[in-house]
């Protein structure tokens, strides 16, 4: 029993000291993510692939760290990005609706601070020619402007997140592959959000997939969304299951695509 509780709290202190806090910044705005390594974090770590990964409205969670912690494992150099600013953090959702608005209108100034983002994770040792962008919610609209900003990135992910964009910007071609995880139930995203998306990715003559996920709404990755699927916004467990899967297996093939 002692062998196994000092195990478990090496365990538990390994997993503590997977993410590391970091500052950046974004032209004079300073930026407060966190990153993890695919060994420990004073290692120097060269040539991995990176994902930058881009938060949710109410900022940068558990949600996010425990998802660079589980991309450190699978290899990746990650980095849960601040998009918001070191000393803003929304504390309500009336908050959040307003920062993220603000981004989601001003895209020019969203798309720089993911490019921000993208500079940190090279300096953190990820190969600059092996990079993806994922986004949850207001982070998944994220990591679809890095692929309409076209970012030097192979591919962006949008887990739940928004698809709409302003119909007076124009469509550019886009070379980064997308993948877009979607609820089917989602409130927020309504059809005609999506079939406009879908015209845009025809339009941009992009290399793009979208999942649908039965009886997901908003947020369908985050336990802490709660399970009411009825508020609009709630955590699904098989299509959080399902939609990583799918995730994972991307990844496989922007980064080896000699295996497909």
């Amino acid at each position: 029993m002692k062998t196994f509780f000092i195990s478990l709290l090496t365990l538990t202190v390994t997993f503590l000291q997977a993410q590391t806090a970091v500052t950046y910044k974004c032209d004079t705005a300073q930026l407060a993510g966190y990153f993890a390594l695919p060994n420990k974090p004073s290692a120097v770590v060269k040539g991995k692939p990176g994902v930058v990964v881009l938060h949710a409205w109410m900022g940068i969670t558990e949600h996010e760290k425990q998802t660079i912690n589980k991309l450190a494992k699978l290899g990746y150099v990650a980095l849960a990005a601040d998009v918001y600013g070191a000393k803003v953090k929304p504390t309500n959702y009336q908050e959040a609706g307003q920062l993220s608005g603000y981004y989601k209108k001003n895209y020019l100034v969203y798309q720089a601070r993911i490019k921000a983002a993208i500079e940190q994770l090279i300096k953190l040792g990820a190969d600059p020619d092996k990079i993806v962008v994922i986004g949850f919610c207001f982070g998944g609209t994220g990591a679809i402007e890095a692929a309409r900003a076209r970012l030097p990135i192979r591919g962006v992910v949008s887990f739940h997140g928004g698809l709409g964009r302003d119909t007076l910007r124009p469509i550019e071609p886009m070379f980064a592959n997308l993948l877009i995880l979607h609820g089917a139930d989602d409130p927020f995203v309504p059809a005609s959000e999506v079939a406009a998306f879908q015209k845009e990715m025809r339009t941009a003559n992009a290399n793009w997939q979208m999942t649908y996920y039965s009886k997901a709404v908003h947020a369908f990755t985050d336990p802490a969304a709660g399970n009411d699927p009825s508020r609009g916004a709630a955590y699904n467990k098989e299509a959080a299951v399902l939609s990583w899967k799918a995730f994972t297996i991307f990844l496989e093939r922007i980064m080896l695509p000699s295996e497909f």
